[in-house]
């Protein structure tokens, strides 16, 4: 999916009767879609939604005579008729109600990808228990082997939205690891809710130090499974690409790689970690929580093209993601939830699995249960804070180089206006501000000083 018709309405370079995929004879020969220089590189996913809607309305003045725009727009000036433009015509309040005046969706059939985890708790559970249908959708939630197949599926248009790993967005739009296309992350699907988990052959090195030499699984290389994994370790001592290895390895195939011995360990989502004590193969050695209280794991996601092409249909779709988020952030109703996300269709797993993760009451294969209620928990605000914290990682570890606009393009991806509005106009309280310090095993990270922050380890790519 692409971005069509964003050219600049007001100028008269621009032709808006061709999109951003037009294959015309004009357009293929560089004629029909001149592009007006002025344009800044890239712009935030507000902006593009403003122009989205500026575009709309200039084309509805002019209708099918883009030639008499453009005449128009050379005699008049550009800057003069957009200033004229917006003293009648309130842009930016238009675009601040989109989600506050949503009309019937534009498409109501959708296909929303995930992978079988409790990370996607509120995405598989919004359609067994109705929250798609609240809000006039059809969506069907299809299950995903892994994190590389979820990502080309979006990106071929298979998907329109999907379950995704918070750092997957940010990725795709800087094109790490794929084309670069613009993504959006209105909402996070949950927060906690991983753990490292040790094969049962290494009860005797409880102590990260002793993993030198120890091949580790993470679910794909673009997430905070992986940036976890390495923050820990190198806290420890170890250089996360000299001292261990580091495989990727699709969620559901953990189990298996810890009993065939192929794995010491992984920090996986669960409920693969609660299975390897289930399977009497593992023990849970550390939950990702006591590393980060309260870090963002999987997300909501989708193209940007998605919220411009069909704002309603996102608007809807994002109201019930966020509804069902919440819905799960009640402890009462995760046995319920437990239940309805069990079935092979989903997450295929016994549901005493399930709960164990869902509820904090946990045998954690070390001969003691644990009670830990935010073991996972579901908090639907995407604070750009951790945006820039993920993009911190990423530049530690090699994945991104050269100078990095931290705050911008976590501004452009992580939609936090968006959320705070639907939350609001939900009943439920939405923080006030974007951005917050974090503490990473009692380091702070303000988010003020990323290059500073990236600075100061002693262990990083290249060292």
């Amino acid at each position: 999916m692409t971005i069509k018709s964003l050219g600049n309405p007001y100028s008269d370079k621009t032709d808006l009767r061709h999109g951003a995929d037009c294959g015309c004879d004009s357009c293929l020969t560089g004629h029909g879609h001149d592009h007006d220089h002025t344009e800044p590189a890239a712009m935030s996913s507000e902006q593009m939604m403003e122009r989205a809607v500026e575009s709309a309305v200039v084309r509805s003045m002019f209708g099918q005579n883009d030639i008499a725009r453009r005449s128009f727009m050379g005699m008049l000036g550009g800057t003069s008729f957009a200033a004229a433009l917006a003293s009648v015509f309130p842009v930016k309040q238009a675009v601040a109600n989109i989600l506050d005046d949503l009309g019937p969706p534009e498409k109501t059939d959708l296909n929303i990808g995930f992978v079988p985890i409790t990370c996607a708790t509120p995405i598989i559970m919004a359609q067994p228990l109705g929250f798609y249908d609240r809000y006039g959708l059809n969506a069907q939630v299809i299950k995903t082997a892994g994190w590389a197949v979820a990502r080309d599926k979006s990106l071929s248009g298979e998907y329109d939205a999907s379950h995704m790993l918070t750092p997957m967005p940010l990725a795709m739009t800087m094109g790490a690891g794929s084309v670069a296309e613009p993504y959006i992350m209105p909402a996070v699907e949950n927060i906690n809710g991983q753990a490292i988990v040790l094969s049962n052959e290494h009860l005797d090195k409880r102590d990260p130090s002793q993993w030198k030499g120890f091949t580790f699984g993470v679910p794909f290389e673009y997430s905070m499974h992986n940036f976890l994994l390495r923050y820990y370790v190198a806290e420890f001592g170890l250089d996360p690409d000299v001292d261990i290895q580091i495989r990727v390895v699709p969620p559901p195939e953990m189990v298996a790689n810890l009993r065939a011995g192929n794995l010491d360990g992984y920090l996986s989502p669960d409920p693969f970690n609660q299975r390897a004590v289930y399977e009497g193969i593992g023990f849970i050695h550390i939950l990702t929580k006591e590393i980060w209280e309260g870090h963002p794991c999987c997300a909501f996601a989708a193209p940007l093209s998605f919220a411009t092409e069909l704002p309603n249909t996102y608007g809807a779709l994002l109201k019930s993601i966020i509804d069902a988020t919440q819905y799960a952030s009640n402890p009462e109703n995760r046995k319920e939830i437990s239940e309805a996300i069990a079935p092979t269709n989903y997450l295929n797993q016994p549901v005493t699995v399930i709960e164990q993760v869902l509820t904090g009451t946990y045998a954690d294969g070390l001969g003691e249960v644990q009670r830990v209620p935010d073991r996972i928990d579901f908090d639907p605000f995407p604070w750009q804070s951790m945006g820039v914290w993920i993009l911190t990682q990423m530049k530690r570890w090699g994945y991104i180089e050269g100078e990095v606009d931290y705050k911008g393009i976590a501004e452009q991806v992580y939609l936090a206006t968006d959320a705070r509005k639907v939350m609001t106009d939900l009943g439920y309280e939405a923080p006030t501000e974007n951005y917050r310090s974090h503490t990473i095993m009692g380091k702070t990270f303000d988010p003020d000083q990323p290059e500073a922050y990236v600075d100061s380890f002693a262990i990083k790519a290249g060292d």
